[in-house]
């Protein structure tokens, strides 16, 4: 073989070699791509990165949202965490503190009781939250749960109960919530959650997972939203409206998609 010939082999063999390794930097927008599905592959059991909530006490059965808001006010009056959900049969109720031992909770819910704030109370065991049951059910069973918590919440006003319940529930509140529902403690602002969160690397979140948009420039404030499936997502848009789904389809979020979030 002469010198020149070697010489291309060689090159055309570099040449080769470069191109191999042209898929491993992934620009920026093509790595948030828009979703097409809300399939991904599902991570094995024993994976949460969120620590479980405790014990906490649940008061109340309101047809009328108004009255859980202003039961939450009293509560966060008294230095309590608490919010309000809409349940299952359509009623609202108030979930109160993390307990770590149900001793803790019931002692706290007697008082309450004693001071006249509360009337009949339930001990919410966090064994019997949906991360708990996923030991036995699968990752999936607890994204579904975490997706049906957050279809409850749609056409509602979500007030907040905290010192201003008549301002509206902002969108990183709301996913903080379906997540301690579903016994599991998400961190409390958006970029903390952003933070939190293990980069979703494929064009596909899964139910479940949190999709995040920066509004303001520079991720200084990060609007988030609780993913659902083809490419939709639940969100409170901003103070007092609806909570409603949106699409990462619609011009205004596609542009300003940053990508999602997994904790699971």
């Amino acid at each position: 073989m002469n010198t020149g010939r070697a010489f291309s082999i060689i090159l055309i063999f570099i040449i080769l070699f470069q191109l191999a390794g042209c898929g491993t930097g992934v620009p920026k927008r093509e790595r948030y791509a828009v979703p097409v599905s809300g399939e991904s592959p599902l991570p094995g059991e024993g994976e949460i990165k969120l620590p479980a909530t405790g014990y906490s006490i649940q008061v109340g059965a309101f047809s009328k949202m108004d009255n859980a808001v202003r039961l939450s006010a009293v509560l966060a009056g008294k230095g309590m965490d608490a919010y309000y959900l809409k349940d299952r049969d359509g009623l609202f109720r108030v979930r109160i503190g993390d307990f770590r031992k149900t001793e803790e909770a019931r002692s706290k819910a007697e008082q309450f009781r004693s001071d006249g704030i509360i009337e009949d109370y339930y001990i919410v065991d966090p064994e019997t939250s949906a991360a708990a049951l996923a030991r036995y059910n699968g990752m999936d069973y607890l994204r579904n749960e975490l997706v049906a918590t957050a279809e409850r919440f749609l056409g509602v006003p979500y007030k907040w109960g905290g010192t201003s319940p008549d301002k509206g529930f902002d969108c990183s509140g709301l996913s903080m919530v379906v997540y301690q529902l579903n016994g599991l403690m998400l961190p409390r602002t958006s970029v903390e959650q952003y933070s939190a969160g293990t980069p979703v690397k494929t064009d596909s979140p899964a139910g479940g997972d949190l999709v995040f948009f920066d509004v303001s420039g520079g991720q200084k404030s990060l609007h988030v939203g609780i993913y659902t499936g083809n490419g939709k997502f639940i969100h409170a848009p901003s103070e007092g409206k609806k909570i409603l789904y949106g699409s990462l389809s619609n011009p205004y979020f596609h542009k300003r998609y940053i990508g999602a979030r997994t904790y699971l």
